[in-house]
């Protein structure tokens, strides 16, 4: 199966940089690491849940479906099908809605949390790959990887701009205070910046090496950025629009998240399908050096964490579930199985919706988002 991904190639000393971050479907190392999971979880030793309220949304990307876990029982309670190749997920800040992008359908989809019913959609560019809001929840943006595109909405999901950024645009955040569109370009191998009052480029930061996603510091200062050749994180000063530090880890990183006070850093070492990782590093922010690992499943590729600084969350995509991962002891305390190929993933405060197991919403057409795809444009 060959969907929408990212695929580090390496040939002499020439990287070449496709699509999103390494994955595959039906490989000898993936069915090999499926073998030992089996049910909707699989408790690993230490307390089996949090027993705080909370819900965790996983993108499964190969799976065309988007999963549900209860943080308080780490249990999958709702499936979502229907949104073909969807690579990212993201909870709104006020809860009510979560978005997800569709690369089959070219489309970035918004669901009610609470019944997870479809609520509005709208056209991308072509290759969507994340998807975030705004802090204020006023405007959503969409990185389109094969158009080099960022889609820009208002209110539910209205088309308001596209801006050109060229290369390859895959992950990105807002900076807290919303004024400040972080945004990986992966070909481009460029942290791009994006004035969110005018949505137009207003700086781009080499980095040396295809960067897959960044984390923005509370403080509005610092950005980090995951570069997968060669493996490191890069701390970028956003005052200076400079690279501040760099430290190596392990294996080619995926998604990185920063803990609530800014001062560790957690990077997903996804690596490669032939060479998968399977830990994630902690990195302090401020001497930008590793301070351990911790193991998860078979290439960590999303991570999350929640606002007390206790518990994150992490897709491996290599075996189809999330790792529950507790902070202060720096372990993984459960391992619940998911869809299949999960990427993006996002926390919401509140306890999800009882409703049925599996629910599915159908999309519009491509035919019908496609028309008005590329609307207008900024530089």
């Amino acid at each position: 199966m060959n969907l929408r991904r990212a695929r580090i190639l390496t040939a002499g000393t020439t990287v070449v940089a496709l699509t999103a971050l390494i994955t595959g479907c039906g490989s000898t190392d993936k069915q090999a690491a499926k073998a030992g999971v089996s049910g909707s979880s699989q408790p690993a030793p230490g307390p089996p849940a949090s027993g705080m309220p909370g819900s965790v949304w996983v993108a499964n990307e190969e799976g065309g479906s988007l999963s549900v876990i209860d943080t308080a029982t780490n249990t999958v309670v709702t499936t979502v099908e229907g949104i073909a190749e969807p690579h990212n997920v993201q909870v709104a800040p006020d809860g009510a809605r979560v978005y997800a992008v569709s690369g089959h359908a070219s489309t970035v989809a918004a669901l009610d949390a609470a019944t997870y019913r479809l609520a509005a959609a709208a056209p991308t560019g072509a290759g969507p790959s994340h998807v975030v809001q705004t802090p204020d929840g006023q405007k959503t943006y969409v990185t389109n990887y094969n158009s080099g595109t960022v889609s820009v909405y208002r209110g539910d999901l209205r088309p308001a701009a596209t801006i050109n950024l060229g290369g390859g645009p895959h992950g990105m955040r807002p900076s807290p205070d919303g004024a400040t569109l972080v945004v990986a370009n992966l070909k481009a191998a460029t942290v791009d910046l994006i004035d969110t009052r005018t949505d137009t480029k207003i700086a781009s930061v080499p980095v040396d090496g295809p960067v897959i996603q960044v984390a923005v510091a509370p403080d509005n200062r610092y950005a980090y950025a995951s570069v997968s050749q060669p493996a490191s994180i890069v701390k970028i000063d956003l005052q200076n629009r400079a690279v501040a530090g760099r430290t190596p880890v392990p294996a080619a990183p995926a998604q990185v998240y920063l803990t609530p006070d800014g001062r560790q850093l957690l990077s997903a070492d996804q690596g490669s399908e032939a060479a998968p990782g399977n830990a994630v590093s902690l990195i302090d922010t401020a001497s930008m050096t590793g301070t351990g690992t911790i193991t998860t499943g078979s290439g960590p590729h999303g991570v999350v964490v929640d606002p007390t600084g206790k518990r994150a969350w992490v897709t491996n995509v290599y075996d189809d579930t999330v790792s529950v991962v507790d902070l202060p002891t720096r372990t993984t305390v459960a391992t619940i199985k998911v869809g299949d190929s999960p990427n993006g993933i996002s926390y919401a405060a509140k306890s999800p919706a009882s409703v049925a197991a599996r629910i599915s919403v159908a999309l519009p057409t491509p035919s019908a988002t496609s028309a008005g795809a590329e609307h207008g444009g900024h530089g």
